[in-house]
């Protein structure tokens, strides 16, 4: 199976329904090259400064440059970009709320190898999380055009169905060829990795991952985005990056404050969280 290519003018549940199908989705040319090239620009000093990976998962030929909310003000519109946000909703609507997970430049240098086969849910301590239940929503923006020559993600198409533990070899993926400004959403059981960089170029990818919010985050936002940073951001933004309650009773500060009193002091009322869609869970859950 190939991986489906879409639209940029596909809306959100469409793309989730092709995800929860699939595990994978390509929507070709969803923002301009300029908007890549800003992004770029802005986190080029971090990525020059930054060193390759310590071993041969993150890649020894490989840098992986975080921090993209507090780096780079134009990462801030890929995160809260409408489509992927409509998408993930959809996703993981399954949850009362998500976050993001984490931000990172990936740079395949040239003659970098493949990536071992994995799932990116398996962060989580690899937890065998039942089968159908998602945890993550993520994006790959090709910051450069992505070819099976360069390194461009190869996925196992479908195998969000398979069963946890399952070996595959680089025969068993499709690679998920993209032009610059396209984007490749996959699911975290989607089994993947990055392909080898045959070329004398490095292959540039943006990678931005939401997780349900009753799960930690693989990037720690609330430090790689310093307080300074953070209080001069939209309310929207900062819900995103974890300021904000999860699920009922997760994530409130001392007396029950909204974590937005931590930055600001007209945030909104305390309490655990959200009281009305927890009683209707429970309803649920009593049939």
């Amino acid at each position: 199976m190939t991986v489906e290519h879409v639209s940029a003018e596909t809306p959100g549940d469409e793309l989730a329904e092709i995800l929860g199908r699939d595990g994978c989705v390509v929507v070709d040319n969803l923002i301009g090259a300029d908007v890549v090239d800003a992004v770029m620009a802005e986190m080029q000093p971090f990525i020059e400064a930054n060193g390759f990976g310590p071993d041969s998962f993150t890649g020894k030929a490989t840098k992986r440059t975080g921090g993209m909310v507090a780096r780079s003000a134009t990462a801030r519109d890929l995160v809260m970009h409408p489509t992927i946000l409509a998408a993930t909703a959809a996703h993981l609507g399954h949850a009362t709320n998500y976050q993001l997970h984490l931000t990172q430049v990936i740079s395949l240098g040239p003659g970098s190898p493949s990536q071992p086969v994995h799932r990116d849910q398996w962060a989580f301590d690899f937890f065998a999380f039942p089968q159908g239940y998602e945890v993550q929503c993520n994006t790959l923006w090709a910051g450069t055009d992505f070819t099976e020559s360069n390194g461009a993600t190869r996925v196992v198409v479908g195998s969000n169905h398979h069963a946890d533990g399952m070996k595959y070899e680089l025969a068993d993926t499709e690679p998920a060829e993209m032009t610059k400004g396209s984007v490749l959403l996959y699911t975290g059981s989607i089994y993947h990795g990055g392909g080898a960089n045959t070329t004398d170029a490095t292959r540039q990818g943006i990678n931005i991952t939401y997780n349900v919010a009753w799960l930690r985050q693989e990037e720690n936002q609330y430090l790689s985005v310093p307080p300074d940073i953070a209080a001069g951001l939209d309310d929207d933004l900062l819900r995103l990056l974890g300021y904000d309650r999860a699920a009922y009773a997760l994530g409130y500060v001392d007396d029950l404050r909204d974590p937005l009193s931590a930055l600001r002091d007209d945030a909104g009322p305390a309490g655990l969280g959200n009281v009305r869609a927890t009683r209707d869970r429970i309803n649920d859950l009593r049939g």
